[in-house]
């Protein structure tokens, strides 16, 4: 992806970490302006950092997605500092706790819903009215959990759908228009989420989760990140509207 966005401008939600840091970077290093948004600021400013260092041009923003005057000051800042938007990465996002769906805590579906899915909705609708002046792309960052059920993780897996779902339909209504919109589907990939949630550092739970996957091992963010810079790039101009698996094999089972 060496120079494909030069002169272009990208913006990544939840780049304040794992695969949103990845993709920012990837992203500065395919030559574009990054808005690197989070509702982390030292996240935020640490991906910034790292981008400054590698000879990039980014702006730290922080944002919470769930909030329409957030999302819409987010958008503002990254046209004021780079005048124009040319691709988006819809990352931010939460695990949620784990429940049977009759014990599901209402507050909580509320909280991952608003920001797994609320957020991406918001997101796009701030960003489509500025890729449409000269075309461009979005990337969602959905799930394998878009795809199939998972056991006490309703709200997740319910809001990722919707994530697949907003995005065949926006798909179809605006890549005739210039602008492609597409989903990545990551399966268990290295993540801070996951270190969070103690899957790593237990050997036996990290090696529960590498068992599901048939590649014989979990994601990287950076693979993640490629993916999600080739399906916002020219290279994957005629891609649109797809829900693209990165799970290392998993929904193959």
């Amino acid at each position: 992806m060496e120079a494909t966005f030069n002169n272009k401008a990208a913006l990544v939600t939840g780049a304040g970490s794992g695969i949103g840091r990845a993709t920012a970077l990837a992203f500065a290093r395919a030559g574009a302006s990054v808005a690197v948004a989070d509702w982390d600021e030292a996240g935020a400013s640490e991906t910034v950092r790292l981008i400054d260092a590698i000879g990039g041009k980014a702006i730290g923003v922080k944002v919470d997605v769930s909030i329409p005057a957030q999302v819409e000051a987010m958008v503002d800042q990254a046209l004021k500092a780079f005048g124009r938007l040319d691709a988006a990465c819809n990352n931010a996002g939460i695990g949620g706790p784990l429940a049977f769906t009759a014990d599901y805590p209402i507050d909580e579906w509320d909280k991952v819903i608003a920001i797994n899915l609320r957020g991406v909705f918001l997101c796009m609708r701030a960003e489509l009215p500025h890729l449409l002046k000269q075309g461009g792309a979005i990337v969602n960052v959905a799930s394998i959990l878009g795809n199939v059920g998972f056991a006490n993780a309703s709200a997740y897996t319910a809001a990722k759908h919707g994530v697949v779902g907003l995005t065949k339909t926006a798909a179809l209504e605006y890549s005739a228009k210039g602008v492609r919109v597409n989903a990545i589907c990551p399966a268990f990939i290295e993540t801070p989420m996951l270190e969070k949630a103690g899957l790593l550092a237990d050997p036996v739970a990290k090696q529960g989760l590498i068992g599901v996957h048939p590649i014989g091992r979990l994601g990287t963010s950076e693979e993640i990140a490629d993916t999600i810079v080739w399906l916002a790039s020219p290279a994957a101009a005629f891609v649109t509207g797809a829900a693209v698996l990165a799970d290392g094999g998993y929904c193959a089972q």
